[in-house]
C-alpha cells in the first residue's frame, strides 16, 4: 500500500468548507450517518465515518464521496479536521499530524494483495464557521479484478485506515494513578 501526504494551498487550490449547507454532524449525532447517501450506497464508508467521528477520534469529517475510477477500481474521499478545534490553526500542525499518521499507515500490516492500493492525505486551507486554518482531504483508492473485489479491497483499506488512526487516551481512573 502506498501512503503519502502533500500540501495543496493557494493558487486556486480547493478549500475545505467544512460546515457546508449539507453538513451532517456525526460527532453529535452518529445515528445520522444513514442520511449520508454515499454511506448508504457503500456501507463500509458508514463504518469508517462512525470511527472517525467517535469521541476517541482525533478528527471529525465534513464531506465524503465514493466513485468508480474505472471498471475495477473504486475510490473514496473525505475531509478531516482536528477534533480539538474546528480547523488546524497552523499548517505545521496539519503537517505533523500527516507525518505521524502516514508513518503509522506504512507500519500497518495489511494483506499483501493491498500493496498496490493508495492512501493520500492532502493538506488544504479550510474554513469552519468563523475559523480559518487547514484541514486534510483523504483519498483512498483500491483496485480489483472485478468491481466486487475492488469494493472488498477498499473496505479492507478503509478498516486499516481507521485502525491506524491515533486515538485519544482514555481518562485515567482514580485507581490507576501511581501513589
Amino acid at each position: 500500500m502506498e501512503a503519502d501526504w502533500e500540501v495543496e494551498i493557494g493558487g486556486g487550490a480547493p478549500v475545505i468548507e467544512a460546515l457546508w449547507p449539507g453538513f451532517v454532524d456525526l460527532r453529535s449525532h452518529p445515528e445520522r450517518v444513514c442520511e449520508i447517501a454515499e454511506a448508504a450506497v457503500f456501507p463500509p464508508l458508514a463504518v469508517l465515518l462512525r470511527v472517525l467521528n467517535s469521541p476517541e477520534s482525533l478528527v471529525w469529517t465534513s464531506k465524503c464521496d465514493v466513485w468508480e475510477q474505472e471498471p475495477a477500481a473504486l475510490a473514496v474521499y473525505f475531509d478531516m479536521l482536528p477534533s480539538d478545534g474546528a480547523v488546524f490553526s497552523e499548517r505545521q500542525k496539519a503537517e505533523d499530524f500527516c507525518r505521524v499518521y502516514v508513518a503509522r499507515l506504512q507500519a500497518t500490516a495489511l494483506p499483501e494483495n493491498l500493496r498496490e492500493h493508495s492512501i493520500d492525505l492532502v493538506i488544504r486551507q479550510a474554513v469552519a464557521g468563523g475559523a480559518e486554518g487547514f484541514g486534510i482531504t483523504v483519498y483512498l483508492g483500491a483496485k480489483g479484478a472485478a468491481k466486487k473485489k475492488a469494493e472488498t479491497a477498499l473496505a479492507v483499506l478503509m478498516a486499516g485506515f481507521a485502525d491506524a488512526l491515533p486515538r485519544r487516551s482514555p481518562p485515567e481512573s482514580p485507581g490507576e494513578k501511581l501513589q
